[in-house]
């Protein structure tokens, strides 16, 4: 478990809770928001031993046997709310594991802290049954509604809470944990981290998928041959990456992101900004052979395809059509 000194980034909410701590400004809700892989849960988990924890302090020891008991995830005074249904959490499990228990004292810690993981998927209903809890809790309990944005929450909810929104990591931090801690290369950590979009769990995962790793060879042999494929050689990358059920979303976020290269390149001759730093070779010869307004239109292409296929529009036709804007903006 997790101590805030070894959580990566978010320093002010980590400062934030430091400081509650030392001033014992606790609130009695915290709504934690961000999409998943964030960390809103190691945050919550960090606060949540360091509030029990002995010794008192801005951190939490991990040494104590309440930290131990944390760490085993055996502590009696922290509950973490499950549920039966996978797309709700309704008014029976609010009502068993936090109304109907908050009365109860805490065994042996100052607090009593129910963290509810995917809170964006309790009903109104069981929102409604939450908020005399959230409106006039006894002096020992805090609650942490973890959730992917406030969106999900009534107006009576979020406003007799502390809202926390998790902000991005930046992408050197993640390249750098990526490169230490997961012993990836510099060109995979810069494409995983680009592809996270500040999301370090997310970063984790791609680094380790063996389906995004497929994705990358697929869609490059695309792009770095483009120009010399026949129609239907393009078509039949279209039919590899439709069986093997690649991801089609990150396939368009890909070439954006490797058009995002070329374009930058046409524009600085500059290498130090490449997220494809392996690809120069065919990066500089698609710049060298795409106009501005070519290279524009690629990318308006593949935004197309991407609301095309949101539309329902049909897999094959989307994704051709913007193949054919590829091939004829290369000259």
């Amino acid at each position: 478990m997790l101590g805030f000194e070894d959580i990566l980034g978010h320093e002010q909410i980590k400062e934030y809770f430091k400081n509650a701590l030392e001033r014992h400004q606790v609130s009695h809700a915290y709504i934690l928001t961000g999409e998943a892989g964030m960390g809103r849960k190691t945050l919550a988990n960090a606060f949540a031993m360091a509030l029990q924890c002995e010794n008192g302090q801005s951190d939490a020891c991990g040494v104590c046997h309440s930290c131990r008991q944390f760490v085993s995830s055996n502590h009696p005074d922290v509950i973490y709310v499950r549920h039966e249904k996978p797309a709700s959490i309704g008014v029976k499990e609010v009502r068993e594991q936090i109304v109907g228990d908050v009365d109860i004292k805490p065994y042996s810690s100052p607090y009593k802290i129910y963290i509810v993981d995917q809170a964006e998927l309790l009903t109104p209903e069981a929102q409604n049954a939450l908020l005399k809890t959230i409106e006039e809790p006894p002096e020992y309990v805090v609650l942490f509604l973890l959730a992917t944005n406030s969106e999900a929450f009534l107006p009576t909810i979020l406003s007799r809470c502390t809202v926390i929104k998790l902000k991005p990591l930046y992408d050197k931090v993640i390249k750098t944990y990526l490169k230490e801690h997961e012993k990836v290369s510099d060109h995979q950590a810069d494409v995983c981290a680009a592809f996270a979009r500040g999301n370090l769990g997310k970063a984790i995962a791609l680094a380790s998928s063996d389906e995004f790793a497929l994705l990358q060879e697929v869609v490059l042999k695309l792009l770095e041959h483009v120009q010399d494929m026949s129609v239907a050689q393009m078509f039949g990358v279209l039919k590899e990456i439709k069986e093997a059920n690649l991801n089609i979303w990150e396939c368009l976020d890909f070439m954006q992101l490797w058009y995002r290269d070329v374009l930058m390149f046409k524009a600085t001759r500059d290498t130090s900004m490449f997220i494809f730093k392996d690809e120069y070779k065919y990066i500089k010869e698609a710049a060298d052979h795409t106009s501005f307004d070519g290279i524009e239109k690629i990318l308006k292409a593949i935004d197309k395809a991407g609301m095309r296929l949101r539309a329902n529009v049909n897999f094959e036709v989307a994704m051709e059509l913007m193949l054919l804007v590829m091939k004829e903006n290369f000259v």
